[in-house]
């Protein structure tokens, strides 16, 4: 692509749910390009003349540097993928996710001379408790653990290293994400719409299984994808008077709290299925409920002619048991990115229906 743009996006990740509403975003936005880097190709690619793929994998430092070579003109960069090959918090997955971000940095560091700003995006996930402390309530500023395998510390130490006083950067910290992809290993919404699908198409009843605290009391933020997106745009663009700069992290959430308690009826009557009078099911497990449905989730691609998937590109039953069983309370503040003007917020129930019509739209569920 020719460079008439005054900004140069290069988005890590662009398949993900926060990656895919970035390029959306800076393509509706005037004089930006956007490069969209991933090791696998769109599903569904974003058609736009100042928008170009690269498929690369970012774990291979020959073919990391062959495929970035032409991208010296970078002004902004959007990190919002990982390495998933090991279980969290391993020395495994704190390496690789470490090496690959080396990899990317090796490649454009030399080349991008106009570089402004660079976007990390983590999670809440980040915060752990010390020492059996029950805070409730996180802010940007609580301290880590020591030692840990959280690669998420990686990745920031990395950055410090590599750029402080040189590029502007930031961290953005969502907690569990509401947006639409088959390439995301955490992907709530889609195995919520799969267990919807199946729950109709089987007749079978639509219950929660998990904790008692998890489903009576607020215990974990929401972060609908596009406010994720719109808030690394607004910090990577002079957000906050230009505050938003080296080093800075912010949490980036909804803003509402919310109990599945009070949405589980709503979302029953969404899939059209039947929700018990007894909702809660303490033992039941997603997984094994749910894992051997295979062959009935290709039927209903089949019967609804829908896009072909396998049930596991969109659920995650494994991912949904220990959210519904998360053993404390991961809630976060807003206060800092509130106190620098980011005003948007984003109410949960409404972000979980909106994608649930956007799956419908984009034909992965009936």
């Amino acid at each position: 692509m020719e460079n008439r743009n005054n900004n140069v996006a290069i988005i890590f990740g662009v398949t993900g749910l926060v990656g895919r509403e970035l390029a959306k975003k800076l393509v509706s936005k005037s004089k930006w390009k956007i490069y969209g880097v991933a090791r696998n190709p769109e599903i569904k690619p974003i058609r736009s003349c100042s928008y170009q793929f690269i498929s690369c994998d970012l774990l291979d430092p020959f073919e990391t540097e062959q495929k970035l070579l032409g991208l010296h003109d970078a002004t902004h960069v959007f990190w919002v993928t990982w390495a998933s090959q090991h279980p969290l918090d391993t020395p495994e997955c704190y390496q690789l996710n470490k090496a690959m971000m080396c990899n990317a940095l090796n490649a454009m560091l030399p080349i991008a001379k106009n570089l402004k700003h660079f976007a990390l995006q983590t999670g809440m996930s980040h915060y752990v408790p010390l020492n059996g402390e029950k805070i409730h309530l996180f802010d940007e500023e609580w301290p880590r653990p020591r030692p840990s395998y959280n690669f998420y510390y990686a990745l920031e130490d990395l950055l410090h290293e590599r750029l402080a006083g040189k590029v502007a950067w930031t961290v953005h910290r969502p907690g569990l994400l509401m947006g639409v992809s088959n390439r995301t290993l955490f992907n709530f919404i889609g195995s919520l719409c799969v267990y919807g699908a199946i729950c109709k198409h089987m007749n079978l009843p639509f219950v929660f299984g998990g904790r008692k605290e998890c489903w009576e009391e607020s215990y974990i933020d929401c972060s609908d994808s596009r406010l994720v997106a719109e808030q690394q745009i607004w910090a990577a663009t002079g957000g906050g008077d230009g505050v938003c700069s080296y080093g800075q992290a912010f949490n980036a959430i909804n803003g509402s709290g919310f109990t599945w308690k009070e949405m589980w009826p709503v979302l029953g009557k969404k899939f059209g299925v039947g929700v018990p009078e007894e909702m809660f099911v303490e033992g039941f497990w997603f997984e094994t409920a749910m894992g051997d449905k295979r062959e009935e989730w290709e039927e209903i691609v089949v019967k609804e002619r829908l896009v072909e998937t396998k049930m596991e590109d969109l659920a995650n039953w494994q991912f949904i048991d220990n959210l519904f069983r998360f053993p404390g309370k991961l809630l976060g503040s807003r206060a800092k990115v509130d106190g620098l003007g980011f005003t948007m917020r984003c109410n949960t129930l409404e972000s979980i229906l909106y994608w649930i019509d956007f799956m419908r739209d984009e034909n992965f569920i009936p």
